[in-house]
This record gives C-alpha cells, sequence and structure tokens, in this order.
C-alpha cells in the first residue's frame, strides 16, 4: 500500500530515523504507525547487535548535582558528528536526570531506569543506535552524595566533567578544585588514598631507577640509602599525583590545601570524581 508525506514526517518526527526507513516501516506495517515505530525499534536493537565490534571513542560527558546528589555519565559513540548532534545530547541529559533522581548507585542500574518517554535506558539508547548507524554505550558512571558537591564541564564541549564535595559549603573554593581535578587529574585525594598496590610499585620503580642512575655514575649504593633515595621520589609521586597535595594551578606558590586554607583552616575536599573521554 502507499504511505503519505504527512505518515512519513510523523514516523520521522517520533523516531528520528531516515527517510527510506520510516518509509519501508510505514508499507510493512501498512499504514500502522504503532507498528512501524516497533518496526523501526526493532531494527535499531538489531544494528546495534551488528555493531558491537566497533569502538567508541567520541561521545558526551555531563554532571548534574541535584537534591545533595551529583552524578556523571557518558554516552559514546563512534563519531563526534553524531556526538554532537542536539538528539544525542539530550539523551544523554535524559538519562542523567533519570540517574540522579533515582539516586543510582551503579552504572547498572542506570541502565534499567525508565525515561519520561516510558522506553528503558538500555532499549533508548540501543534505538538511537540504531537510527543513526554507531555503535553506541554508557560509560563513566559516578556520583558523589551529601551536601556541598560542585561540578564542571570542561569548556562546556562535553569531553570530561568532574565533581568536587567539601566539608563545608565553599562555592568558589569547590569550582576553583573541579577544575584543578580536570587539570591535572589526581589518583587520590592525599597520600592514604593511594592504593597499597600503586605505592608498591612507585616505590619499585624509584627503587630501579635510582639504581640504574648510581650505577652509571659508577656508585654501588647500599640498599638503605637506595630506600631513602627512593622515598623521596616517592613524595614527588604523592605531590604531583594526589589532589590536596598538588601545587594549585591557580597560584603555583601554594598546594591545593594551602589554598583551601586560606579560607577557613577546617575547609577541605572529602571526594572527587573525574572522567574524560580523551586519551591521556
Amino acid at each position: 500500500m502507499g504511505v503519505t508525506i504527512a505518515e512519513i514526517q510523523k514516523l520521522r518526527k517520533l523516531t528520528g530515523a531516515g527517510l527510506a526507513d520510516v518509509k519501508k516501516a510505514l508499507v510493512e506495517a501498512e499504514g500502522d504507525i504503532d507498528r512501524a515505530i516497533e518496526l523501526v525499534r526493532e531494527r535499531g536493537l538489531a544494528i546495534a547487535a551488528k555493531r558491537s565490534d566497533r569502538e567508541t571513542s567520541n561521545g558526551c560527558v555531563l554532571v548534574k548535582v541535584q537534591d545533595n546528589f551529583g552524578a556523571m555519565i557518558a554516552l559514546k559513540c563512534e563519531t563526534d558528528f553524531v556526538a554532537n548532534g542536539k538528539d544525542y545530547i539530550q539523551l544523554t541529559q535524559d538519562i542523567l536526570d533519570a540517574a540522579v533522581s533515582a539516586k543510582a548507585k551503579s552504572l547498572e542500574e542506570v541502565q534499567e531506569l525508565t525515561l519520561a518517554n516510558g522506553r528503558k535506558v538500555a532499549e533508548a539508547v540501543a534505538e538511537r543506535s540504531g537510527i543513526t548507524g554507531e555503535k553506541m554505550e554508557l560509560d563513566g558512571y559516578n556520583y558523589l552524595e551529601g551536601e556541598n558537591i560542585y561540578t564542571y564541564n570542561h569548556q562546556n564541549i562535553n569531553v570530561l566533567c568532574t565533581m568536587v564535595q567539601t566539608n563545608k559549603p565553599a562555592e568558589a573554593q569547590g569550582h576553583a578544585v573541579t577544575m584543578q581535578v580536570a587539570a591535572m587529574n589526581p589518583v587520590a585525594l592525599d597520600e592514604a588514598g593511594v592504593p597499597q598496590k600503586v605505592k608498591d610499585e612507585e616505590l619499585k620503580v624509584a627503587i630501579e631507577k635510582t639504581r640504574e642512575e648510581q650505577a652509571a655514575k659508577g656508585k654501588n649504593l647500599p640498599d638503605a640509602m637506595l630506600q631513602q633515595i627512593a622515598q623521596g621520589r616517592l613524595k614527588k609521586f604523592y605531590k604531583e599525583n594526589c589532589l590536596l597535595e598538588q601545587e594549585f594551578i591557580q597560584d603555583s606558590k601554594l598546594s591545593v590545601a594551602e589554598y583551601l586554607h586560606q579560607t577557613d583552616k577546617e575547609l577541605t575536599v572529602t571526594a572527587f570524581r573525574r572522567f574524560t573521554l580523551r586519551a591521556e
């Protein structure tokens, strides 16, 4: 049977699918809009499955805080053309809104949430994948819960987002530290937060590097001295990679902790989160 331009336009508006796809679905559904929508969705799921081996190095990262709950999420895809699309960004925002509203604690929980249009998140992502023809996947879900959560979307281009939580209200300072986290990519809040496995590996590397340097000079230092020099290298690692010990990017004469203490001696950061699509 034939289909009208009005029917094609209506189905395109409802699904976002291409002209040829919606026309074919309408013909197969004999003009039944609801059935045609299901056909488009079913094909979207099939296309998504076929593209499961493709890499997703682009996408959209968003962050939001509401009612003492902050979260960030990335919806990844194959090209920046798709990632920058209005509908794609809106889908990411809809997923994030649902996650924050539900105070979801895991990516698995987010996948099962229902969006305002009645579709589950996982289904909505698969459908959008079918429409665009690109593999898509959710990644990078992080959350913080409690008061004094501050967020940052680097340059507002949706590729790098951070969250910082402080022990006291400090909007200006909290925002400054979100930018610090974006720029300096700390591995932990302080020395105590560095995993023991990382400490052991860094110390091992420092000892070996020190031994090689001394051997090149014709020296053979005793183990105790090697350990002492390596511990100095480890302290440098902490200063470069622990947030509170890092040089503050807006004033290199201060550490982040010292910057916070200028406002309040008791002010500190209690947690942070960071996610980026960029290779680092």
